[in-house]
């Protein structure tokens, strides 16, 4: 109830045992990202398991993202498992290469098409930016390049072009297989990685909607193409994620501070959630302490307004994933004090819907009284995220019967998501029974001030047409202003 801003740590190898994901629920993880760029969908499924049994030990209702990897372009194996590149060396991408016997001299691609699509004298990225290459000379089998600038690389390694322009598709025959499978699971999101406009967004909805599931789509920002087309994207997606370092390789890594900042902003602007991913405590991989600057980065994505922040390899494979999300927690929760430094979206001028007409009410209302608490009542869960995008400081507790709508609301900033079943009290005792599952969980106390939303029938979306203010007191006959 204390922190607003929303954690997701990446499972992976150094998280995935019951014992440390509950200790990282437990230091205050909200949702979880499955990575599918890696492993087995076996893996995937008893991770997913996993979340849930040690999510229903705490009674935390943790979030699941599934993140598909997408056309990202990949070199082959090495026969040494990695190799030394040295700068000034030629180093050779060759589709004749054995895919498995790649040497400092040459190695396969997973992509044949890359030889299409490039250019001499551009440049090639290679493991997220450390290794650079510059095209020499293209055959109809091969790409030449001179390294830039040399270091250890080891097998399948991602390759970027410099400023962008490739022509894959954002969802590949793997990712179609691998959507599927967590449809199939019931994850709360899907993120999409290297969307490029619209058409990507469309088709994986209409996928999803094939495989029968109600997840909402993350699309990732992380093209050159994706930031020209952004207002579409953000249109047509259910949140965003701000994926840096695919991004940074494309538009330059000194163009992403402000790109983030934008994308955050327009998110905001549109009720949308937003993700800010990518080497946020990357020193704590193997470090038991951040760094400054990263929590200087941390601390901004708060400012800016963001809704989550994200771990990646820190949690997945780093030595230290708890203090990692403890070291998080703490810069959240003491950037959150300052009120005056934060972002704040601006009230819509027009207002489309009664639902949304009440959000605003009631975060206007309880912005000017001595409110403890928001209690939303929702099928939905689009009451707490219009409430969330106002980005009050006052708790949100957004209680739910339906288990999709849970892990939705757990991406939202400073919404708490709660377990309740409107249809099984009647209206009148309705009040009563929401505030007392919030005090068996210790959200609220006898004299708090809190205000309550609902519509007059229950159990509907979309319904929401009323809010009431009570004093926390009697059960029995709570007071009313």
């Amino acid at each position: 109830m204390n922190k607003r801003t929303k954690i997701i740590i990446t499972l992976g190898p150094a998280s995935s045992e019951s014992k440390t994901l509950s200790n990282l629920i437990n230091a205050g993880v909200d949702l979880v990202r499955l990575n599918f760029s890696h492993g087995t969908i076996e893996q995937r499924k008893k991770q997913f398991k996993t979340i849930k049994q040690c999510a229903q030990q705490q009674n935390k209702n943790i979030g699941i993202l599934a993140d598909l990897q997408g056309p990202k372009i990949r070199i082959t194996s090495f026969a040494h498992t990695a190799v030394e590149l040295k700068a000034g060396d030629e180093f050779i991408l060759d589709l004749d290469c054995d895919s498995n016997s790649g040497t400092k001299q040459k190695i396969n691609i997973d992509y044949p098409n890359l030889i299409n699509e490039v250019s001499v004298e551009q440049m090639l990225c290679l493991d997220d930016g450390k290794i650079v290459l510059q095209i020499q000379s293209i055959t109809s089998r091969t790409i030449v390049t001179k390294i830039i600038t040399g270091g250890i690389l080891s097998s399948n390694k991602g390759i970027n072009l410099v400023g962008g322009g490739l022509s894959a598709g954002a969802i590949t025959e793997k990712d179609r297989k691998d959507l599927q499978a967590a449809c199939d699971l019931g994850v709360d999101y899907i993120a999409l990685s290297f969307v490029k406009d619209s058409h990507d967004i469309n088709l994986a909805k209409n996928l999803i909607k094939q495989c029968g599931s109600t997840a909402q789509i993350l699309t990732k920002i992380e093209r050159v193409e994706a930031v020209e087309n952004i207002e579409e994207i953000i249109n047509l997606s259910d949140g965003i994620m701000v994926a840096r370092g695919d991004l940074a390789i494309e538009v330059g890594d000194a163009e992403v501070p402000a790109i983030q900042k934008k994308l955050i902003h327009m998110a905001k602007q549109a009720a949308k959630p937003v993700i800010v991913a990518t080497q946020m405590m990357e020193s704590m991989i193997s470090s038991p302490t951040p760094t400054r600057a990263e929590i200087s980065d941390v601390a901004n994505a708060v400012l800016d307004g963001a809704d989550a922040v994200m771990l990646s390899a820190e949690s997945a494979v780093g030595e230290y994933p708890v203090l990692t999300v403890e070291a998080m927690v703490r810069t959240c929760m003491s950037v959150e004090q300052h009120k005056n430094l934060q972002f704040k979206t601006k009230i819509p001028s027009c207002l489309s819907r009664v639902d949304q007409a009440i959000a605003t009410a009631t975060v206007y209302t309880a912005n000017k009284l001595s409110i403890k608490a928001i209690v939303a009542l929702t099928e939905s869960g689009m009451t707490p995220l219009w409430m969330s995008n106002l980005q009050t400081n006052i708790p949100i507790c957004a209680l739910s019967r339906h288990s999709r709508t849970l892990g939705l609301m757990s991406l939202y900033r400073g919404v708490c998501p709660v377990y309740f079943d409107v249809t099984k009290v009647s209206h009148s005792q309705v009040n009563i029974a929401a505030i007392k599952a919030l005090k068996q969980q210790s959200m609220v106390t006898d004299g708090d001030l809190v205000i309550i939303t609902k519509g007059d029938y229950l159990g509907i979306e979309g319904g929401s047409n009323a809010m009431k203010i009570i004093t926390v007191g009697d059960l029995k006959e709570p007071k009313e202003l």
